[in-house]
Parts: C-alpha cells; structure tokens; sequence
C-alpha cells in the first residue's frame, strides 16, 4: 500500500474501522485522513447537504499495537468499494474532494 491510498485499517483494543486515505505507514504506525466507519453514510450526508459548512476528514495516528489488518478499499464482485460509493453520491472522488482542504 502506498500513500494516498484508499484503506480500511481494522484496530483493536478498541476494536473499529477506519476508512480514508493512507497517508503514512512505518514501523510505529499508521498516519491517514479518515473516519470511522460507521459514520461514513452520516458522512457523506453531510457533504450533501445543501447548508452543510464544508466537511473534511481529519488526520489521524494510529501506533502499530493497535493495528490488526489494513486492506485496501476495493470493489468485491458486485459490491462496490467505499471510495466508489462516495463518487457516486458526491460526484468527485475523496482524493479530489479532500483536496480543497489542503
């Protein structure tokens, strides 16, 4: 996996998903812009709103001893990836989208 990807990474202790873009992986863990990813749905909902303010993701780290699995987002079949729902909904892709806020 390489920065900018589009990742999954499944933690314990406690144990969620984090959906977004990898923006770093070494030895002492895991740097990306993402959320969680039950709230992804709540996300994009926001970012159709027509009074939302703009929403971004936010940067965040991750140590190594929490992390079990990280997986690339990608179709399955004829299930779609999580980044291909966003495009879909929003219009833009997430690099694209998160790009204003740089």
């Amino acid at each position: 996996m390489n920065p900018n990807s589009i990742v999954i990474v499944s933690l314990h202790t406690p144990k969620e998903k984090v959906w977004g873009i990898l923006l770093e992986i070494n030895t002492s863990g895991v740097t990306m812009r993402g959320i969680d990813l039950n709230s992804f749905d709540h996300f994009v909902s926001q970012i159709n709103s027509l009074e939302a303010e703009r929403v971004g993701l936010p940067t965040i780290f991750f140590p190594m001893t929490r992390v079990e699995r990280i997986s690339l987002d990608e179709p399955s079949g004829s299930i779609p990836s999580m980044a291909d729902v966003f495009q879909r909904k929003i219009g833009r892709t997430l690099n694209d989208y998160l790009s204003q806020f740089a």
